[in-house]
């Protein structure tokens, strides 16, 4: 029997290492937000229509969406500690070349490489936790490093809004490569992919795999994944969900305050902010709650529904209190906690070896949406573009935002289609499980 005293030392050695993956999860959703604040910025920087700013905020979700898969294999295959410095170290490049870009085509290339190496932090903490927590904690460990992120999106609105206004955009991207590049080293120096290397005893009732995974299981592993109808149902959730959260809060929702309440930019990120918040605290209640409570389909099922109406809101008032825009932002994202259990139902549905695989598949999908709506509100928002500027920048009516966010409701209702059959089909019995347990 492993001595209690080793089994807390791990225990603690864990969240030190968790840490670290998350804080450069941390910096991936900063730099996949930030696009709402400096908006305005890189319109003047790039000359850019509405259509142009939402492909260019979109590049990073391009490659980003395209690598999940590959990044969850990556994580099965090769462990987590050398997928996230690697892909930490290669974001921190793009960040640089993004803040020198010159040009469009620069700055979409730079943007680009920044969602290549953002690509694999997600899969890659999901798979070390999924080695050092028991699958009772798994949910809840989900949350947690969906909250890193939303902590990262809090950096992205009023903190990066004040530091750009005192140093600009540019140099204060630089200040978040030099962040990154420090954390490379860190995780690349002190994280272990499971609790052995590291000198420590296995946790019972996690799930690592004995061995690294050959590439003969991998390609097993994926063939089934992606001929299981569950699996596309599950990212078509996430892609509605994801999409639109990403291009309300990463980009579109800042400038729909500034065109339509004639806000600042810096008080209208405090609003997003709010957004941010929801995504710090819901992902970590809704993991806590649906591992007490052994429940997972029917609170994505509410999740979903709860979205729709959130954005329907606006959608039905178009200029709503401001109050009520700041509770919907929140509200957005902290429902966003429910539908992230979708990683957990597909997780518990698969063998240990497939992880990271299915992980990396259903979050694909989903991130192909924040690749597509963003450009397509774009799209809308130009239709109905006055041909007004304010120093150098687009100002859109408050039409184009009604019908942007009559978009976004239609992806809620799509949404809550996929998690009802999700749920309808999920036996009783499948959706039970033990309650959190004591080590």
């Amino acid at each position: 029997m492993v001595p209690r005293p080793s089994i807390r030392r791990r225990d603690r050695w864990r969240w030190v290492l968790w840490t670290a993956l998350a804080a450069g999860f941390l910096l991936v959703n900063f730099h996949r937000v930030s696009s709402a604040v400096l908006a305005e910025d890189l319109t003047r920087a790039f000359d850019t229509t509405g259509t142009e700013l939402g492909l260019l905020h979109a590049s990073f979700f391009y490659i980003y969406a395209a690598l999940q898969l590959p990044a969850g294999l990556l994580a099965d295959r090769l462990g987590s500690r050398r997928v996230a410095a690697v892909g930490l170290a290669t974001m921190t490049v793009g960040v640089v070349g993004f803040a020198l870009a010159g040009s469009f085509p620069a700055a979409f290339a730079a943007r680009a490489v920044v969602g290549l190496g953002g690509s694999v932090l997600y899969t890659a903490t999901l798979r070390f936790c999924a080695n050092w927590f028991r699958d009772d904690e798994f949910a809840t460990m989900t949350g947690w490093t969906v909250a890193a992120a939303g902590l990262g999106g809090v950096l992205a609105t009023t903190p990066l809004a004040v530091a750009v206004g005192a140093v600009g955009w540019r140099e204060t991207l630089l200040g978040a490569a030099a962040a990154g590049a420090a954390l490379t080293a860190a995780i690349a120096l002190v994280v272990r992919d499971r609790p052995e290397r590291a000198g420590f005893s296995p946790v019972e009732g996690a799930t690592p795999p004995g061995r690294s995974v050959d590439l003969a299981t991998v390609a097993a592993n994926t063939r089934r994944l992606l001929g299981e109808r569950e699996t596309w149902v599950l990212g078509g959730m996430l892609f509605f969900v994801t999409g639109v959260n990403f291009t309300v809060l990463g980009l579109w929702g800042v400038p729909y305050l500034v065109h339509v309440y004639d806000l600042s930019v810096a008080r209208a990120s405090t609003y997003v902010l709010l957004g941010n918040v929801g995504l710090i605290v819901g992902p970590p209640a809704f993991g806590a709650l649906s591992d007490r409570l052994g429940r997972r389909t029917g609170l994505i099922l509410a999740s979903t529904v709860a979205f729709t109406l959130a954005y329907g809101s606006v959608f039905a008032l178009v200029r709503p209190p401001l109050a009520l825009v700041g509770a919907v932002l929140f509200l957005a994202l902290f429902l966003n906690g429910g539908v992230l259990l979708a990683y957990t139902v597909a997780k518990e549905r698969h063998v240990a070896s497939a992880s990271g695989t299915i992980t990396g598949t259903i979050n694909g999908i989903g991130y192909f949406g924040a690749a597509l709506f963003p450009a397509l509100m774009g799209v809308v928002l130009d239709a109905y573009w006055t041909g007004a500027t304010v120093d150098g920048a687009r100002v859109y009516t408050a039409t184009g935002y009604r019908i942007a966010f009559g978009i976004a409701t239609a992806a809620g209702l799509v949404a809550t289609a996929c998690a009802l059959w999700i749920h309808v089909r999920t036996p009783r019995s499948a959706d039970d499980r033990p309650a959190a347990t004591g080590d």
